[in-house]
C-alpha cells in the first residue's frame, strides 16, 4: 500500500505491520472497528450483538452477529495475525446454532444489545428501508446464514476448507486485514480474498419457523391488497388538488415516492399501522454524499421550515447510509378505512408544502453539484 504525496507528486510505500507489534487486541480493537463500521466488509450490515453466547447447553460465544439487507444472519469471526487452523469449524458450529433463531429471537437479541438506548423493532425497520417488521423476512432457510472470517493471515488448512465448503453452497467469505504505518499514522486495509457464490434456498423443517413463514406470506397478500386500495384512493384524492402524483400508480408497498429534481433525493410518503409521514429521503448510494446533502439542507433549516410553515424532524442517522427529513402524523392506521380521510388530508397538505419548501434548495444544490 502506498501513500500519495500530492505536493511532491510521489508515492510513499507504507510499512506493513502486525497487530501484535502495534499491541492491538482482537476484542478491544479489531472487533470494535468492525462493529462501529460494518460497511468496511464491503456491504451494508446491521450489527445486532457482540460476544453473543445465547446458545443452549454451550458456553461458546461468537464475535459479532449481524443482519444483511436480505435478512440473512451474518456470523463474523475475527482473528488477528493468524487465523488458526480451526476457525472454519468454529463458524460452522455458530451457524448451526443460529439456524433455528426466529424473528422474535433476533429482535430480542438486538434489543439486549441496544439496551434502553433505542427500540430494536424500529431500528430493524429503518435498516430495511422503513418496511414494517411483520413483513420483513429474517433468517430464512436452514443454510441461509453467512460466515465471515477476518484475519491478517489465513492458514492453508483454512483456505482449503473454505474453498471445499463453497462447493456445497456454504456462504462463507474470507477478509484479509492488514495494518500499515507511516510515522505516527496508522492505516488498515481490508480485502476480501475468497468471495462467496450465490446460494439456493433450502426448505427448512423447524416447526416454529415454518409456521411463522406461512403466516407471513398469508398476511402479505392481505397487506398488498389493502395498500393498493389505499394508494389508489389517495392518488385520486391528490389529483383533485394538484398533479404531484398524476404519474404515480398504486403500489403494494407501504410507500410511494416522487423525484424532486436531483438523483437520490426523493419526496416519499409512508403509511404504516401506527403513523403516516412525508419525508425527503436521501440515498445516493454513498454515505458521505448523503450526509453532505443532509448538512447542506440543514444549514438552511430555518428558511426551509419557514416556507414549509412548520417544523420538520431532521434525522441525519449517522449509523445509516441514508438520511431523511420528515413530518409525521401518529395514531393512524392504514388498515382502518375510517383513518383514510385523515391520512389523505395530512399527506396531501404536506406534499404541497414540502415540495414548495425544498424546490429551490434542491435546484440550487443540483446546480452546484453539476458544476463541481
Amino acid at each position: 500500500m502506498y501513500l500519495i504525496d500530492r505536493k511532491k507528486n510521489r508515492i510513499l510505500k507504507l510499512k506493513q505491520k502486525s497487530f501484535s507489534e502495534l499491541k492491538f487486541r482482537e476484542r478491544d480493537h479489531l472487533q470494535e472497528w468492525i462493529a462501529n463500521d460494518p460497511s468496511s466488509l464491503g456491504e451494508e450490515l446491521l450489527i445486532i450483538q457482540k460476544e453473543f453466547n445465547g446458545f443452549n447447553d454451550t458456553n461458546e460465544r461468537l464475535d459479532l452477529l449481524a443482519l444483511d439487507k436480505l435478512g440473512n444472519l451474518v456470523i463474523i469471526e475475527n482473528k488477528l495475525d493468524d487465523s488458526g487452523k480451526d476457525v472454519t469449524w468454529q463458524v460452522i458450529k455458530y451457524a448451526s446454532y443460529c439456524a433455528s433463531l426466529t424473528k422474535q429471537d433476533i429482535v430480542n437479541i438486538y434489543q439486549a444489545y441496544l439496551g434502553t438506548s433505542a427500540n430494536a423493532q424500529e431500528k430493524i425497520s429503518e435498516f430495511f428501508d422503513n418496511r414494517e417488521l411483520s413483513e420483513i423476512l429474517l433468517n430464512q432457510g436452514l443454510n441461509s446464514q453467512r460466515l465471515f472470517l477476518v484475519a491478517a493471515n489465513f492458514r492453508k488448512e483454512v483456505t482449503s476448507t473454505v474453498l471445499w465448503l463453497m462447493n456445497f453452497k456454504i456462504r462463507i467469505q474470507c477478509f484479509k486485514v492488514t495494518p500499515f504505518s507511516n510515522d505516527e499514522q496508522l492505516f488498515l486495509n481490508i480485502e476480501q480474498i475468497l468471495p462467496t457464490k450465490d446460494t439456493e434456498d433450502f426448505v427448512i423443517s423447524i416447526a416454529t419457523k415454518a409456521q411463522e413463514e406461512i403466516e407471513i406470506q398469508e398476511t402479505l397478500k392481505s397487506r398488498h391488497h389493502i395498500r393498493l386500495k389505499f394508494w389508489e384512493q389517495f392518488i385520486n384524492a391528490s389529483n383533485l388538488v394538484n398533479n404531484l402524483f398524476s404519474n404515480n400508480s398504486p403500489s403494494k408497498d407501504n410507500w410511494i415516492g416522487k423525484g424532486i429534481g436531483m438523483s437520490g433525493v426523493n419526496l416519499n410518503f409512508v403509511v404504516t399501522s401506527s403513523y403516516c409521514r412525508g419525508e425527503i429521503f436521501i440515498n445516493r448510494g454513498n454515505k458521505e454524499e448523503n450526509k453532505e446533502i443532509f448538512d447542506y439542507f440543514f444549514k438552511s433549516k430555518d428558511k426551509i421550515e419557514e416556507v414549509f410553515g412548520g417544523k420538520f424532524e431532521w434525522e441525519r442517522m449517522d449509523d445509516n447510509i441514508t438520511s431523511r427529513i420528515k413530518s409525521q402524523l401518529d395514531g393512524v392506521n392504514y388498515f382502518e378505512e375510517d383513518d383514510w380521510k385523515k391520512m389523505n388530508k395530512f399527506l396531501i397538505d404536506i406534499s404541497v408544502r414540502m415540495e414548495k419548501a425544498f424546490r429551490d434548495p434542491v435546484k440550487k444544490l443540483s446546480t452546484e453539484w453539476k458544476n463541481k
